[in-house]
């Protein structure tokens, strides 16, 4: 096989395990808020379910794209951040 052939699939692969990982990481993390949030706002009472299930599902539509988008940025600042600080060691 190439090695182009080879490059791409790995470059290919690591694409599918970030977006992979968001979508994951999105509906753990949005799950555990949302239902921690919405409880200590409103208690657990007979609107509990409608209102946790909608505030999850938009907090899910907003953290997709911010970890996909957002999270490169970040991770590029930390990075620059480390980076400046090990050298000073």
């Amino acid at each position: 096989m190439p090695m182009n052939t080879l490059n791409h699939k790995k470059a290919e692969g690591g694409k599918r395990k970030k977006i992979a990982f968001a979508f994951l990481m999105g509906l753990i993390t949005t799950f555990i808020i949302s239902f921690t949030i919405v409880s200590i706002n409103i208690g657990f009472n007979e609107l509990f379910l409608t209102i946790w299930i909608r505030s999850w599902m938009t907090a899910y539509a907003l953290v997709i794209p911010t970890i996909l988008f957002v999270a490169p940025a970040v991770q590029k600042v930390i990075d620059r951040l480390f980076e400046t600080s090990n050298t000073s060691i």
